[in-house]
């Protein structure tokens, strides 16, 4: 049955060298053909690009001046036959394109359908479609290579043989229940799941505790920087960021809110909140920043805890150091060009160890052990994304918690000595919510609901 065609700009929307409407379905080429002056578009091979114009039918003028792309199924992303038209960068152009393609019946793409329809056509599977986006959206050269590799299949090839030994083990039991007159089939096949549900299970394990690291990488640390007025929280930001995002006086109480930025630090994506300092005060606007800190500070993944060398402990940052209590934290001592007032040996004692970096950010000095403290704290040194599998997403992330407490089910009832076929439930239930992850066993809604995030023209 013939679907749809779709189109869709598929570039940024703004002013650029190039704009692109991107078209896919049974209409693409022969609707295009219609609209271009220059090659027959019907008679072109595939996968090849031609100069030309595009004329608007209902005056008989030429509106843009364009090279299009042919690619014929099934070797396209949509395995469908896909074109794109490329315009010249601006709006007016690439949407006076768009126009005419949909006037001749071509329907506009709803988000992400480009990539819903790779999906749906076999192309990729569930896990490789999110990692699309996640390709988008990375932030470091570390998070797009685990994005990229789960594009490429390596998470869905990992998850395919797990439900693969799943499945031929429930195929034994499953002979096992229509043969039951042979005790010996029984014990073997009781033997083979408790071997295989243990296996399955260790991998499960491992992948969710690099599942943190993966999460990290993909939507980055929410780190705050907090310690009293003027010791240094905005030149620490501004010298992580390379940029002066953040107001730096000798006035105590210069940063009356939140900042944020994005930065990478050796592959971690850290989103930065430079918070204004935590203290009293009777300033309105001051007490509204001191505020919203305090709420930067309970949602963040990690606390960079700043101090000032040249200054003994006050009692603000005792309370400082009590309302890290139970975070991920890194104390910096900064201002070490200055005489030493401060009892280091008192801060790595209220640390308890927890990482003490001693820097001075006027003289660029620190930030490097600062960097490694980081890197350390979270991926235990250097980021592996060569041989490991990152589970990145939040949903991939659930259901592999589901699937090990149903394995969990699964071997408890295996203790218990309980039938063989009430074992096979929490086995089944295991497989299916695997099959979630990559799309076998996923519903249209969930499908549907997932898709719907993507941008437009992906």
């Amino acid at each position: 049955m013939e679907t749809e065609t779709i189109a869709a700009i598929s570039t940024p929307v703004g002013e650029g060298a190039i704009s692109i409407v991107r078209l896919s379905g049974e209409q693409a080429i022969p609707v295009t053909a219609e609209l271009f002056q220059g090659k027959n578009l019907l008679e072109v091979e595939t996968h090849t690009i031609h100069y030309g114009k595009i004329v608007d039918p209902a005056v008989g003028h030429v509106v843009e001046e364009v090279m299009v792309t042919v690619m014929r199924a099934p070797k396209t992303f949509t395995r469908e036959d896909v074109v794109e038209i490329n315009c010249h960068g601006g709006m007016v152009a690439v949407n006076r394109v768009l126009e005419i393609t949909l006037d001749k019946g071509i329907r506009i793409a709803e988000p992400g359908e480009f990539t819903k329809r790779a999906f749906l056509h076999g192309r990729i599977d569930l896990s490789q479609a999110e990692a699309v986006m996640d390709i988008i959206r990375s932030k470091t050269d570390k998070a797009m290579s685990v994005a990229f590799k789960q594009m490429d299949g390596r998470l869905s090839q990992l998850i395919g043989r797990l439900r693969q030994e799943l499945l031929e083990t429930v195929a034994h039991v499953e002979v096992n229940i229509d043969y039951p007159e042979y005790d010996d089939v029984e014990q073997m096949s009781k033997t083979m799941m408790q071997d295989k549900t243990k296996d399955v299970h260790q991998e499960l394990d491992h992948l969710l505790q690099v599942a943190k690291q993966g999460k990290i990488l993909r939507e980055g640390l929410a780190t705050a920087i907090i310690g009293r007025p003027n010791v240094g929280k905005s030149s620490l930001m501004n010298t992580l960021v390379h940029e002066n995002k953040a107001i730096v006086t000798e006035v105590p109480g210069t940063t009356r809110d939140t900042i944020e930025e994005y930065v990478n630090v050796r592959g971690v994506p850290l989103r930065l909140v430079d918070t204004a300092g935590i203290r009293e005060t009777e300033d309105i606007v001051e007490k509204m920043g001191v505020d919203r800190s305090r709420e930067a500070l309970q949602e963040a993944d990690l606390v960079l805890l700043v101090l000032n060398y040249n200054e003994p402990l006050t009692e603000e940052d005792e309370k400082l150091f009590e309302a890290v209590q139970g975070l991920d934290y890194i104390v910096m001592i900064n201002k070490t060009d200055l005489d030493q007032k401060l009892d280091i040996n008192d801060v790595n004692e209220r640390a308890s160890g927890k990482p003490v970096i001693t820097a001075s950010l006027i003289q660029e000095e620190g930030i490097d052990q600062l960097e490694s403290a980081i890197a350390r704290t979270f991926f235990a040194g250097d980021i592996d994304t060569g041989d490991m599998t990152y589970v990145t997403n939040v949903r991939h992330i659930q259901l592999l918690k589901q699937a090990k407490q149903a394995l969990e089910d699964a071997m408890g009832s295996l203790e218990m000595d309980m039938p063989l076929d009430i074992v096979q439930i929490d086995v089944t239930r295991t497989w299916e919510f695997l099959g979630e992850i990559v799309g076998d066993t996923a519903s249209e809604s969930l499908i549907d609901q997932l898709f719907s995030q993507f941008c437009l023209g992906k």
